[in-house]
This record gives C-alpha cells, sequence and structure tokens, in this order.
C-alpha cells in the first residue's frame, strides 16, 4: 500500500503562483512513477504531468507546459507541483497518482494508477 496526501492548493489570482506538494507513505516511493491529474467541473479527469520513478522523464500536458513544473524527491517520499502564470481555466481538484513502473508507459491513463489522493482544491480567479 501507498498512501498519498496533496497539501498546498488554496485560492490565487490570474496570474500567480502555487506549488503542490504530495507526500508518500508506505512502499518505497522510487518504485513508482508519479503524476498530477486534475478534475474540473464538467469535465472527466486529465494528466497535468508526469515524472518516471527515475526522475529522468517528465511529461507535460499541452495546457501547462511553459507554466507548470513536476518535480519529487524520493529520499523525502514527496513530489510537487510548481503552477505559475495560473489561468481561471486551472480551477480545479489536483490529485497525485502513482503508477506502478512496469505500467510507465500508460501513465497518461488514470485507471493505471494504483494509489491516489484525496486531492486538493486549487481556485484561480480572474
Amino acid at each position: 500500500q501507498v498512501q498519498l496526501v496533496e497539501s498546498g492548493g488554496g485560492l490565487a489570482q490570474a496570474g500567480g503562483s502555487l506549488t503542490l506538494s504530495c507526500a508518500g507513505s508506505g512502499r518505497p516511493f522510487d518504485t513508482y512513477g508519479m503524476a498530477w491529474f486534475r478534475d474540473a467541473p464538467g469535465k472527466e479527469r486529465e494528466l497535468v504531468a508526469a515524472i518516471s520513478w527515475s526522475v529522468s522523464t517528465t511529461h507535460y500536458a499541452d495546457f501547462v507546459k511553459g507554466r507548470f513544473t513536476i518535480s519529487r524527491d524520493n529520499a523525502k517520499n514527496e513530489m510537487y507541483l510548481e503552477m505559475n502564470k495560473l489561468e481561471p481555466d486551472d480551477t480545479a481538484v489536483y490529485y497525485c497518482g502513482a503508477i506502478r513502473a512496469q505500467y510507465w508507459n500508460d501513465y497518461v491513463s488514470s485507471y493505471e494508477y494504483d494509489y491516489w489522493g484525496q486531492g486538493t482544491q486549487v481556485t484561480v480567479s480572474a
């Protein structure tokens, strides 16, 4: 079992910044690829960014490229999402997820993730 807990959400103005954190416990953190997804009203859960267990590979959704940065610290069992130039369309509940290494090629699909945090709300005002 892996337990994930997100933090760092809140209210920001358009153009502002927030940094989300995801703290993991349980099985070794560094055996899992990790990702941030988000649920926006009226939309399906969508991938925001993903990072491999070795930190060597990152992927970003087109709508956050150049604005968000994903990172992780395996020694601390933590993952982060630095969000800059926030837009009202970034308003959503953000979730961190863990995917086993053998399923990494399917990182885009939320159905392949074994563990999820409880989510943290991010609200961006115009």
